[in-house]
């Protein structure tokens, strides 16, 4: 089934995760991807809206995340968040410059007449965590907050549907924020609240039934949330025609790998095979202290033991 998407573009803040939870509590399916998602694929999940996260750089570092410009052009609404607000002010010629004073904390913030904060007290109080600030809107971008230290904690270009807070909406600090949040799905990007969190799993069962059809599947299993999750829906799914095989390299907390092996088993009826690969992982890390280099050695020899292994049960296409 289709819903009505809003995409969060995660440029590596704090709060990323929690914006998208933010989103789907007011009843709106929600995604969060890269910034550097690539336009095409970002046109394809058809956003009702795209939000810009916040993230710990000043957009005039030297390599500092920043998204395609395309996205102001896709007709969609879009909302920077903090650094996604500097972003824009950046992307779209505006001026950002460090902030005299550092905000971090509650904040009195003064809101003008706008869309976004239909129905919230000219003054209000919202969560800041920010060094840098807008100092000059980009054109056709007006003020529509303010705090006594930042003259633009929010503006908004209504002709191209484009707005940036330099608050956090999304965290309980910010009184209004979860009402700032539902006006904007709602008021600005014309969501309908077409997506509930309880249907989820019947959407993806159903999916994956339709998606494997009468096939066997073989999933990797690592122990952590992701793949535990997937294996449970995918046994909804498909039941007995699923095999995991359980990588398990030795880096989980003691005991860990035979919990997992039980619930999988015993609690969900997983038909689980477990590689006790821990020798051979901690001998490819051996003298290793970079956490990057670390990162794709653990991933690279989780992909050939599992390779390794789904092959002596008859996998194909390896």
């Amino acid at each position: 089934m289709s819903h009505q998407t809003v995409i969060v573009l995660d440029f590596g803040g704090q709060y990323n995760q929690l914006i998208a939870r933010r989103v789907r509590e007011e009843g709106v399916y929600c995604e969060v991807i890269p910034y550097h998602t690539e336009i095409a694929r970002i046109k394809a999940l058809n956003p009702q809206g795209i939000i810009l996260s916040g993230g710990p750089n000043s957009v005039y570092e030297h390599n500092a995340p920043q998204c395609d410009k395309g996205v102001f052009d896709l007709n969609v609404p879009v909302l920077g968040i903090c650094y996604g607000m500097q972003l824009i002010t950046k992307l779209l010629l505006g001026d950002v410059s460090k902030a005299e004073k550092r905000e971090f904390g509650k904040a009195a913030v003064q809101v003008s007449d706008s869309p976004l904060f239909e129905g919230i007290p000219r003054d209000t109080i919202c969560w800041m965590s920010h060094g840098d600030q807008v100092k000059t809107p980009p054109p056709e971008f007006f003020p529509i907050a303010s705090t006594a230290t930042c003259p633009v904690a929010a503006f908004a270009n209504y002709y191209r549907n484009i707005y940036g807070v330099q608050f956090h909406p999304e965290v309980t600090h910010t009184v209004n924020g979860k009402k700032m949040l539902h006006n904007f799905l709602y008021h600005i990007c014309g969501c309908t609240g077409d997506w509930k969190m309880s249907s989820y799993i019947d959407e993806q069962v159903a999916a994956i039934r339709s998606t494997v059809g009468d096939k066997r599947v073989i999933l990797a299993l690592s122990g952590g949330v992701d793949s535990s999750v997937a294996a449970v829906l995918t046994h909804r799914a498909v039941g007995d025609r699923l095999t995991c095989i359980f990588v398990d390299h030795g880096l989980l907390r003691k005991d860990e790998g035979d919990q997992v092996e039980h619930v999988m088993t015993k609690q969900f009826n997983v038909d689980v095979r477990r590689v006790n690969a821990g020798p051979r992982f901690l001998s490819k890390l051996a003298g290793v202290t970079d956490p990057e280099r670390k990162r794709k050695i653990i991933g690279e020899e989780f992909i050939r033991v599992f390779e390794e292994e789904a092959k002596k049960i008859g996998a194909v296409d390896f």
